[in-house]
């Protein structure tokens, strides 16, 4: 199988995207009249479609958009999802919603100098926000680059070594850049991707479509589509989620990295960066004068992928 070039994407679908909105809520009521009509031709009787069409209002299929919801009733949805996955997995779980923090924006600093390769920020990753084993969703590519060159269409994503790093490589991980001007966003014809205040980019799973336009505008390829219903033993079921993170998805939606949301709004840092050994990745509140990111940004020398783009990534590489 040859290769996808890591920057050759179907941008020709992003210009085409829709000029006017998916009128969403008539795509709902249409699947909603079919289904009834179905319920009630399958059951027989008048009655018993009425029942179906009644279950069928309370489920998830009419939750309201996640962000225009009450405190109120985001609580019923969070104990409904959580009474899904204890009833489909076997396993309690705490489904929260921490929200952005005032005054904060999140950024995140990588020292290709220190980095080696060894991918171990990728399995931390699919560990702490449940991503599917069987077919495996990774939302962090390490590239292997060439010394001396900063192409990533010079980077090899497969490379399969006994040791790392290797003689004349570098290595380049890449992930959600959220951008401070998401592409991705712009493209949603439902608007179930958004920029949090934080700088954090969400999607709500239950919101979105699966149209996978997000996936052909994002300049760094960092967003998944999942295919199949997600495959997690149970004993590896990350307990503590999150609505806008960590929480197991259904199938055919898009994913990826949140910065850990569920976790670094609670203070702590993201699971990647915990499983680095080597300490090239760095995350803090950029507005924080004090913050370690923040002196990288003045005293190192500092880019971003794809800067002509100007999608000002809270994604930054350095060195030294």
């Amino acid at each position: 199988m040859t290769q996808e070039k890591f920057t050759q994407r179907p941008s020709r679908l992003v210009e085409k995207k829709l000029q006017e909105k998916l009128p969403r809520r008539e795509f709902l009521k249409g699947m909603i009249a079919a289904t009834g009509v179905a319920a009630a031709v399958s059951l027989g009787t008048k009655d018993a479609g009425a029942s179906a069409l009644s279950d069928f209002f309370k489920s998830a299929f009419f939750q309201k958009h996640y962000k225009e919801m009450t405190p109120d009733e985001k609580k019923v949805v969070l104990a409904r999802l959580e009474k899904e996955t204890r009833e489909r997995y076997g396993v309690e779980v705490k489904i929260g919603d921490p929200p952005p923090l005032d005054g904060v924006e999140f950024a995140y600093f990588l020292n290709l100098q220190k980095c080696i390769g060894c991918r171990r920020c990728v399995y931390a990753c699919v560990a702490e926000n449940n991503q599917s084993r069987d077919p495996q969703i990774q939302y962090i590519k390490v590239l292997e680059m060439p010394e001396g060159s900063l192409d990533v269409d010079e980077g090899e994503i497969f490379y399969d070594h006994e040791k790392v790093p290797q003689p004349g490589k570098f290595y380049m991980p890449v992930q959600c850049h959220q951008c401070s001007d998401p592409p991705c966003t712009k493209v949603c014809p439902v608007e179930a991707t958004w920029k949090e205040p934080d700088g954090i980019v969400v999607i709500d799973y239950d919101w979105c479509i699966g149209c996978r336009y997000c996936e052909a505008a994002c300049p760094y390829e960092a967003r998944r589509f999942n295919f199949t219903e997600p495959q997690i033993p149970k004993d590896e079921i990350n307990p503590n989620q999150s609505y806008l993170s960590n929480r197991i998805r259904p199938r055919g939606v898009m994913e990826k990295c949140t910065f850990c949301l569920h976790r670094t709004r609670e203070g702590r840092y993201p699971a990647c960066l915990e499983a680095c050994p080597t300490g090239s990745r760095k995350f803090g509140n950029l507005l924080d004068p004090k913050s370690e990111v923040r002196a990288i940004l003045e005293t190192k020398r500092v880019f971003v992928l794809k800067e002509d783009l100007k999608t000002h990534p809270h994604f930054y590489y350095f060195f030294g």
